[in-house]
């Protein structure tokens, strides 16, 4: 396969070396003169282990070669990458000038040249595969490459181009290792739609593969790179917490990174409802105080609770979107978790309060609560947060029975009901 990678930095001439590597044919195009003469020279312009040992066998088996012009590079080409940068803007969104620029440069190129693209038979029209790996906004596909591509090439941009988002995940240090053994493959089309360029590209890589739409491919990095940066500084601000202390934070670490059942897993990382319960809320809440006491100063911790109420807040307006005031509601959940009657600090109690302060005729199906069985500060909790949840609880039969404009499920409650056909159900549970 013929592979043209447009910028040749980190991202780019890592990736050139790799799929030279697996025995495919790369041109690299690159805006500085002096980079594109080191590589053709067969020196490496970055420092990272095994790449100066991939460019020199890639070279002498003439697969991998630079250029600072497009030219006739896309003739015969199955696949093209772009791995230009994104840098921060003065705003802090990313600079999509590098983006835009060598989209247009791609597209002008194509336009110019009608034999452009893969080696196919007369009038196949087999469109090159444009895969994009640098990080950008989602929406970016759509709304920017999409249209410069369309408006270059007019009505051919159907059969000519296929485009695609590729995100990397490559770390320095180990970035030839990342590539060959990724954590995971994602690709991003237009309706999911599988590509053959990049399943040849990918074809000796074991992965999970996630074939996706273009949005869901460019958020990507943004989840994985915030997450990375969310587990340094909770490190970090627990670091800061057991200094205060007196406690070891290399003891504390070893421990928290051994349970690997609810620490690091998949666990508590599925979006959907609010936290609450007995535990979590009280025990961040004392940890602000901790971080307070000891001058730790736990930024992250401190946004925890404010996040979670503003979390609440926004699947009160999800569950109530396009419902008409003072409509007939049923929430099917009311505890913090489903099969248990516990009800301190439930976001569906705080869910329950702020549908009937906005008028709307509420009913609550959980067979697990029994008000009269409530004791102790779960009883409490529930009567001061809620005096009327007597009247607002109902049964199975009249919950069944239908009759209400949504039913808002907020857990797995739901799955106990045997809810009318045409149920208008919105379930923040799980968001869709």
């Amino acid at each position: 396969m013929k592979t043209v990678i447009f910028g040749l930095g980190y991202v780019g001439f890592t990736a050139a070396c790799c799929i030279a590597e697996e025995g495919h044919t790369v041109i690299g195009i690159d805006v500085s003169p002096a980079k594109v003469a080191q590589i053709n020279a067969g020196k490496a312009p970055i420092i990272e282990p095994r790449v100066a040992a991939m460019l020199t066998a890639a070279r002498a088996a003439g697969r991998l070669r630079a250029d600072t012009e497009i030219g006739d590079h896309l003739r015969g080409a199955d696949l093209a990458i772009v791995c230009v940068g994104t840098p921060s803007a003065v705003d802090g969104a990313h600079d999509m000038g590098y983006i835009a620029n060598v989209t247009r440069e791609i597209a002008q190129a194509l336009a110019a040249d009608p034999e452009a693209g893969p080696k196919t038979e007369p009038g196949t029209g087999a469109p090159l595969a444009i895969a994009y790996r640098s990080t950008v906004r989602p929406g970016t596909m759509e709304e920017l490459v999409r249209p410069i591509f369309e408006t270059a090439l007019g009505p051919a941009f159907a059969h000519r181009v296929e485009l695609v988002y590729n995100p990397e995940f490559l770390r320095e240090g180990s970035a030839v290792q990342d590539y060959f053994a990724p954590p995971k493959i994602v690709i991003g089309t237009e309706g999911a739609r599988p590509s053959a360029a990049m399943e040849t590209l990918n074809a000796n890589l074991d992965a999970p593969r996630f074939l996706v739409g273009f949005r869901e491919a460019e958020i990507t990095k943004f989840v994985d790179n915030s997450w990375h940066a969310v587990k340094v500084a909770f490190a970090n601000e627990i670091g800061r917490a057991c200094l205060g202390l007196g406690v070891s934070a290399k003891a504390v670490h070893q421990i928290f990174v051994a349970d690997d059942k609810l620490n690091i897993s998949p666990y508590y990382l599925r979006p959907g409802g609010a936290f609450g319960g007995s535990c979590l809320p009280k025990d961040v809440r004392a940890l602000q105080y901790i971080g307070a006491d000891t001058g730790a100063n736990l930024h992250l911790i401190d946004s925890l609770l404010r996040s979670n109420e503003a979390h609440k807040h926004r699947l009160f307006e999800h569950a109530t979107e396009g419902l008409a005031p003072g409509a007939s509601v049923l929430m099917a959940g009311l505890a913090f978790k489903a099969e248990t009657d516990d009800l301190r600090e439930s976001p569906n109690v705080d869910l329950a309060r702020k549908l009937l302060t906005a008028g709307y005729e509420l009913k609550i199906f959980d067979p697990a609560i029994t008000p009269e069985a409530l004791v102790g500060k779960n009883l409490g909790y529930a009567f001061s947060q809620l005096p009327e949840l007597e009247r607002l609880l109902i049964d199975k039969p009249t919950a069944e029975a239908g009759g209400f404009a949504r039913v808002i499920a907020t857990n797995a409650t739901v799955r106990a009901l045997n809810l009318p056909a045409g149920t208008d159900l919105c379930d923040i549970g799980s968001l869709p």
